[in-house]
């Protein structure tokens, strides 16, 4: 039986999805998208050989076997509460509106309920099968350096909040310090990675800083975790997206992988 999945969002990370399940880089079917902005999803659309329905997310949640989320934190709500009501499985790629207690807290509870299941890729990180196993013993602090190009955080809210010049940094700069959840909402299209942290980690404290670079043209992530297991450091040097400089390339492979796991019989890692 082929898995059937249901798109919500078409912007950078959307695309990649649809054309890898489009490319048949995962034996599913892509059977609907949904996007607020409808001359997007038009567009996205047009450029598959496949042509997904253009449906409203309530109709796209029914032809779904699994409902991807693509969209934003704000949407999060929204459709987690009309995929997991029917029963169906649900992939968040916007993982920091969990980081909302009461959101998270639904979602477990419907998943629980209606018998979902609820996938997190890991995002543009790597390391989070070694920080799961560490999970499993005591992790007293884990922290996350963040460094891009400031053209990357471009209309993030803690950057107008703060009234940040960013064309006027001109060496690397540290733009923010502060636990993951205020991270997550001062730079929602930034940092979900963060809010992945945070939920791997299992409560202990997450440290974010943020850095902007404009000598540098990839997305970094640097992560130390420590704990009674020791210590793990990674760092990764993400090429940017090329529809949107404020996501990493690697987030959208991340989904992919993880649509490829679900039909794959075969699981690798924690």
């Amino acid at each position: 039986m082929v898995l059937k999945i249901g798109l919500v969002g078409c912007g950078a990370i959307g695309m990649e999805i649809a054309r890898a399940i489009d490319r048949g880089d995962v034996e599913a079917e892509l059977v609907a998208v949904f996007d607020r902005n409808g001359e997007r999803a038009v567009d996205m659309v047009k450029g598959l050989k496949a042509k997904p329905e253009l449906l409203e997310l309530e109709d796209l949640v029914e032809r779904s076997d699994i409902v991807v989320e693509a969209a934003s934190q704000r949407a999060v709500p929204e459709v987690a509460r009309a995929a997991l009501e029917r029963g169906r499985d649900l992939m968040i790629m916007s993982v920091g509106a969990l980081l909302e207690e009461r959101l998270r807290s639904m979602v477990e509870d419907l998943a629980k309920e209606h018998g979902c299941r609820v996938y997190l890729p890991s995002g543009a990180i790597s390391g989070l099968d070694g920080l799961k196993s560490a999970g499993a013993g005591r992790i007293d602090l884990v922290t996350l350096t963040t460094t891009k190009n400031p053209r990357g955080f471009v209309g993030a809210p803690y950057i107008e909040e703060k009234g940040i010049d960013l064309s006027a940094i001109s060496e690397p700069t540290v733009i923010f310090e502060g636990p993951a959840k205020e991270a997550v909402s001062a730079f929602p299209a930034n940092v979900n990675v963060a809010a992945t942290l945070s939920l791997t980690a299992r409560g202990a404290r997450v440290k974010v800083k943020i850095v902007a670079d404009p000598k540098i043209d990839v997305n970094i992530h640097q992560i130390t975790a420590e704990g009674n297991f020791g210590r793990i450091t990674t760092r990764v040097e993400n090429v940017p997206s090329p529809r949107n400089p404020k996501t990493s390339y690697l987030a959208a492979l991340s989904a992919i992988a993880t649509l490829r796991s679900i039909v794959e019989p075969v699981k690798i890692g924690t």
